[in-house]
């Protein structure tokens, strides 16, 4: 019997029996190839989430030290904390990439209730911390924890299991419906009544794309969306600070210094950057121009200070990071981490496309933080975590063996 030692892709060998089979040495370069395919997805994954918290440091500093300095009297503040939530994010990102994703499906349920439990917390006056007339953190100390933030990981979770668990049985839209939907709407109008209706949109929104990805039957969601829509109308209209907002959106220049003041001043940001911008920390529109400069409306800074070459550098970053993700759900070794990694890229691109829709005046203003750029510490350290989670999902699916294993115990325990 004798043995020659054949390449493969990559820098990996692999000894090969002079009498094995084409088959098996086709299903060797297969597997090869997968892992490849894995590692470069893993590596997309890490290098554009690293690459947009290292970016958001650096914008979070330039943006906010002024601020930081004439409120606070310390340049350095909201860099400082943006550094330790950034820590605290990678450790969560080290956790949740080696913790198996499956173990998602055992912790939705009662992740989902200590967040609820957070979010009831926060409603009321004695615990929860307003600020500009919202309640939407608790305060432990110097640290604020935001649970709508929490939410969304939660909530697109069990909304994964819940999913996986129907199987073939989505077009009966009572399994559509239950227990899903009441889960959903209780959560979401806890996040309404903070109120906050941004966030508000975010998660009924990835659950919508959630669903779409499990399959579920377009008519449901059409009907299901124009009944949101419908609902989220009526809200805006009998609030009459919503409904100013909602007209300052439609005619800024209206009212340029009262209403219209914080889209116009954005626009004018990012109408001064031009191509390269005016250099990095020499911003004008920081300078208390541009509220929450160093929060939701930080790509507005960093389009007047890197221009349209760095916002198209921060756009591809965004693009490269849910591709990959979307490549992690499509090789995904099971329905639920298929759903669980859609749901994640939903949440990302949705927010992502709200924020930056706000920002240059294309969708109306509703206070959403701008993934790993914007400062924020519940916003930074979840969404890396999530990362985590599509980096388990995209190195388990390279792993055929193992993820067959897998699954035969987990038809093994559903039986």
């Amino acid at each position: 019997m004798s043995a020659r030692v054949a390449d493969t892709e990559g820098s990996h060998l692999r000894v090969v029996r002079g009498d094995e089979r084409p088959a098996e040495r086709a299903t060797g370069r297969s597997r090869d190839r997968a892992d490849l395919s894995s590692r470069r997805t893993v590596f997309v994954l890490l290098a554009s989430a690293g690459a947009l918290t290292v970016g958001g440091l650096i914008m979070v500093f330039s943006a906010s030290y002024v601020f930081a300095e004439v409120q606070y009297g310390s340049s350095f503040l909201f860099f400082q904390r943006q550094a330790a939530y950034a820590v605290g994010g990678a450790v969560a990102l080290l956790v949740t990439s080696r913790m198996r994703y499956s173990a998602w499906q055992r912790l939705s349920v009662p992740m989902l209730a200590g967040t609820c439990v957070l979010l009831v917390m926060v409603l009321n006056p004695s615990i929860g911390q307003e600020v500009a007339g919202s309640s939407r953190w608790i305060a432990l100390g110097p640290v604020t924890i935001q649970p709508s933030e929490i939410a969304k990981l939660t909530l697109i979770a069990f909304g994964a299991t819940m999913l996986a668990k129907k199987g073939n049985r989505l077009d009966d839209v009572w399994h559509v419906i239950l227990p899903l939907l009441p889960v959903a709407a209780l959560v979401c109008g806890m996040v309404y009544l903070q109120p906050d209706l941004g966030t508000t949109v975010i998660l009924a929104g990835s659950l919508v794309l959630l669903l779409f990805s499990a399959g579920v039957k377009l008519r449901y969601l059409l009907t299901s969306t124009a009944i949101a829509g419908a609902a989220a109308a009526a809200l805006i209209a009998n609030s009459p600070y919503q409904l100013a907002r909602f007209h300052s959106w439609l005619h800024p220049w209206a009212d340029p210094k009262g209403m219209g003041w914080q889209l116009t001043q954005s626009l004018i940001a990012l109408g001064s950057g031009g191509w390269t911008g005016v250099g990095l920390g020499a911003s004008r529109q920081k300078w208390l121009y541009v509220p929450n400069a160093h929060t939701d409306f930080i790509f507005s800074i960093l389009g007047e200070e890197l221009g349209l070459i760095g916002e198209i550098v921060v756009l591809v970053l965004f693009c490269a990071l849910i591709f990959a993700g979307i490549r992690a759900a499509a090789r995904a070794p099971d329905v639920f981490g298929r759903l669980l990694a859609a749901g994640i890229v939903s949440w990302f691109g949705l927010q992502t496309l709200v924020n930056l829709g706000a920002v240059t005046g294309l969708l109306p203003i509703t206070g959403v933080p701008l993934p790993f750029l914007s400062f924020g510490g519940s916003s930074l350290i979840v969404s890396l975590a999530a990362v985590g989670v599509l980096v388990n999902i995209a190195s388990t699916s390279a792993s055929p063996r193992r993820s067959t294993a897998r699954s035969a115990r987990q038809r093994r325990r559903a039986a």
